[in-house]
């Protein structure tokens, strides 16, 4: 072989490798640039919360319910960032509870498609650790102290969903067993819901809610304007909590799975917010806002887990029954006597435990594990938030004075006014 030919078809094997080296970094580049988008549109959903929870409250528990909407995300990752991510995701443990040490590593793996930052791949996750946490905002709105409420978000977000994220997220016992949750409609929702169940319970109803003969008064919120905004909000930021859970866009098969999951989560989301609405106007004979929003609401929590393993029809039938569910957990809960402002075990509870059953029904995994992970998780939600709320109330620190509560907990507890001249503020 002559020399020059040598160097013709070293150069081509150079700028062949240099090539599949650009790809590599270009795929790596996208996949987490995807992977940040996606945390953002999750961070986001925070706001949707701050509005759904406020709306549907007195105007006067404003100040309280979005100080702790905003309470949850910063201590909430301080605590994810210190505990909670190596908690749940140690790299290796006994399947029930393990630690791989305090904050999270800087040092980026080799540039690659599918290889994600690590830095990034926290992001993501703390945006979900903060959602589980604020959906007991609304379930114990209007009458919780804000320090007891400062306690239960740093439980939760620093112990509490870790642990159970762990079981299936990180490679735990729910994992072995084949217990299937593909973005969290059981690992994030039920968790929260059920603990926000918790709550209620442990705190006992705002004043008046509830008549003394056995009846109950509706305790309408200040603006379903604000909430409905807050509806959408939520419905945007879904499509970085379902699409991004796929972790990668680049190369077809993820690129199809996105677009799949996108177009589940719209379906179902729809189909539950028609459902609940028609439901509602059947039983109170007029169409209520509240239901469908709940119903749009549970229909989104109802996909999650199984969103990138059921077809578009079987998406809509999950929405549909999801829909059916948050209206009847409403009225369950009224005849049980429990106040929950927001709906959130109805919405984020029981359609979560119906998400993780509809994943053995149409998502093609085995029924038995998920029925198994619908139990424990929600079961772990519960218990550990009911004795940390009973922990608290026993020594007189979980809820304000009825003086207090009548007042509003904007001034009682923070002496700021959401809407300055629509209350008479006298500091004591």
């Amino acid at each position: 072989m002559k020399r020059s030919h040598s160097f013709m078809i070293a150069g081509m094997f150079g700028m062949t490798s240099m090539v599949y080296a650009s790809d590599a970094v270009n795929a790596y580049a996208i996949d987490n640039f995807f992977l940040f988008i996606c945390a953002v549109l999750v961070l986001f959903m925070q706001a949707g919360f701050a509005l759904l929870e406020s709306g549907l409250n007195s105007a006067k528990n404003t100040v309280n319910i979005l100080f702790k909407n905003i309470i949850d995300l910063s201590a909430g990752a301080l605590l994810f960032y210190i505990v909670g991510y190596s908690l749940m995701y140690p790299g290796e443990g006994n399947g029930i509870l393990a630690f791989a040490g305090f904050g999270i590593s800087s040092e980026p793996g080799e540039a690659g498609a599918g290889v994600l930052n690590p830095q990034v791949d926290w992001l993501f996750q703390v945006a979900f650790a903060a959602t589980a946490a604020t959906i007991v905002s609304g379930a114990v709105a209007g009458r919780m102290k804000f320090s007891a409420y400062l306690v239960y978000s740093v439980v939760l977000t620093g112990l509490i969903y870790p642990i159970s994220g762990y079981w299936k997220w990180g490679g735990g016992w729910l994992d072995a067993l084949g217990f299937y949750d593909f973005a969290g409609s059981l690992v994030v929702h039920a968790l929260g819901g059920f603990g926000g169940l918790a709550g209620a319970i442990v705190l006992g109803p705002r004043l008046g809610r509830f008549k003394r003969n056995g009846g109950s008064r509706a305790m309408p919120g200040h603006s379903l304007t604000i909430s409905t905004l807050g509806v959408f909000i939520l419905w945007v930021g879904w499509y970085g909590f379902n699409p991004g859970s796929q972790l990668a866009i680049v190369g077809a098969d993820n690129t199809n799975a996105v677009m799949l999951i996108a177009v589940n989560t719209t379906l179902a989301a729809a189909a539950g917010g028609v459902t609940a609405m028609i439901l509602a106007w059947i039983l109170f004979k007029k169409p209520d806002l509240s239901m469908a929003l709940n119903g749009i609401l549970a229909g989104l929590v109802g996909i999650t887990a199984n969103c990138d393993s059921v077809a578009n029809g079987e998406a809509v039938i999950i929405g549909l029954v999801a829909g059916i569910l948050v209206v009847l957990g409403i009225l369950l809960l009224e005849t049980l006597r429990i106040d929950d402002p927001v709906g959130a075990w109805p919405v984020h509870g029981l359609a979560g435990v119906w998400g993780g059953l509809a994943t053995g029904i149409f998502g093609g995994f085995a029924l038995l594990p998920q029925i198994i992970g619908s139990i424990v998780i929600p079961l772990w939600g519960f218990v550990t938030m009911y004795a940390l709320f009973s922990l608290l109330r026993s020594f007189g620190l979980l809820r304000v004075t009825e003086k207090e509560e009548i007042r509003g907990l904007d001034i009682s507890e923070h002496q700021e006014e959401a809407y300055a001249g629509f209350q008479i503020f006298t500091a004591e």
